[in-house]
């Protein structure tokens, strides 16, 4: 029974794709902090008003926060640029290696 959960394992990658997703997460922590902490300063420095992830506006009792969804979005397009970038290096070197 071990042998063949094994066998599983190894048959369907489930080591490398687990090894893939602690990675994954460790990227995302890491492109996570040059996002927030590097990059989002420099944008707020450009914006005028400064704080703008803070932007909200009201109407009647209903608070509309836009600048958590506005920071989220930008920082969405950030990490897919990052990803892909990264990812189209790695996938031409490994076009590269088979030729």
């Amino acid at each position: 029974m071990t042998r063949e959960f094994i066998d599983f394992l190894k048959h369907y990658g489930v080591i490398g794709l687990a090894i893939a997703v602690i990675i994954g997460g460790k990227l995302n922590a890491m492109v996570d902090a040059v996002v927030k902490e590097l990059l989002m300063p420099l944008i707020g420095l450009v914006i005028p008003g400064g704080d703008w992830r803070n932007l909200a506006f009201t109407i009647g009792e209903t608070k509309f926060g836009v600048g958590p969804v506005l920071a989220a979005f930008v920082d969405f397009l950030i990490v897919a640029l990052v990803v892909f970038l990264i990812s189209k290096k790695i996938l031409r070197e490994e076009v590269v290696a088979k030729k």
